[in-house]
């Protein structure tokens, strides 16, 4: 019985220390800091660079005159000529109405849309009612009707009760979208668990209370994502505000179909210049929101 003990007792330590030294071995791995080699610094600036080409060459066409851009050879440095094409957009175009215009329907588009799509894409993942899943099939469904179907319906119905030419046109037609659903939903039922909403529900929290709590908390990396996305798409839309709208009333890109088209020619720096002054906004807000959706696109992404 002795030696047994013995025998236990030198063992036992010897087994017991074992999962520590694992322990720090997994440890010392994955807290080891990683360092990019100078082969993945030339790939980032290549990549960057070819990306923000395209924008810098903006800016230079933007700063030329109509000939210098059209006659070969192409300019690759700036010009002198930036505030006389700006002067000229605005005298074509009321582009501080269409910048102002574009601002509220994508704000209220995007508002719109990430409230309502977050709202319908919980009920989606964790709530449960009768019939469900073939409700969600028929929003997902929805996804794969072309817009230009209902353009006749929805041209009959703002011109029947005198919304042409005003703002509600555009911005009612697109106050929750399909996709925002079903992004908020897949989101929703990773990230949310069942048990937050039970503990709060046993605490006596009523369903407000639990989405303004629990939910929104919860969904506001994906909420941030949406917004961005949904709001790019509204600033960009063309087809249905050209319809819709008029040059009395334009949004952007409304607007820019107007510019540079008199005397049956085209001056193609002040196309230019009228689109990278459209442009301008959206980079505002990838500047003071980059951060929060490059959280949102990750979250998730790295299990702790």
């Amino acid at each position: 019985m002795a030696q047994l003990t013995q025998a236990a007792k030198t063992a036992g330590p010897r087994h017991s220390s074992a999962p520590p030294a694992r322990r720090r071995i997994k440890a010392g791995g994955a807290g080891k800091q990683q360092h990019a080699g100078p082969i993945a610094y030339i790939l980032l600036i290549i990549a960057a660079a070819i990306s923000l080409f395209p924008l810098y060459w903006t800016v230079v066409a933007a700063s030329h005159t109509d000939t210098d851009i059209t006659q070969p050879p192409t300019p690759l440095l700036p010009g002198s000529h930036l505030v006389e094409n700006i002067k000229v957009v605005w005298d074509e175009v009321d582009m501080t109405t269409a910048l102002i215009n574009s601002t509220v329907v994508a704000g209220c588009v995007a508002i719109s849309t990430v409230l309502f799509a977050t709202l319908a894409g919980f009920a989606f993942a964790k709530l449960r009612f009768r019939g469900r899943n073939a409700l969600l099939m028929i929003v997902v469904a929805t996804m794969t009707i072309p817009p230009q179907l209902s353009v006749i319906p929805l041209y009959q119905i703002i011109t029947k009760v005198g919304w042409f030419g005003h703002l509600q046109a555009v911005i009612l037609p697109s106050l929750v979208a399909a996709f925002g659903v079903f992004f908020m939903r897949q989101f929703l039922s990773e990230a949310l668990p069942i048990e937050l909403i039970e503990a709060a529900r046993v605490d006596g929290a009523h369903s407000l209370r639990i989405l303004w709590h629990v939910v929104f908390p919860i969904a506001r990396p994906a909420m941030a994502v949406l917004g961005m996305l949904v709001f790019v798409q509204a600033w960009n839309d063309f087809f249905w505000p050209l319809i819709a709208l008029n040059q009395q009333n334009p949004t952007v890109q409304v607007a820019l179909a107007g510019v540079g088209a008199g005397n049956h020619t085209i001056d193609h720096a002040a196309v230019v210049t009228a689109a990278l002054v459209a442009t301008l906004p959206l980079l505002l807000v990838f500047a003071f929101l980059g951060k929060h959706i490059v959280g949102g696109i990750t979250a998730g992404a790295v299990k702790s």
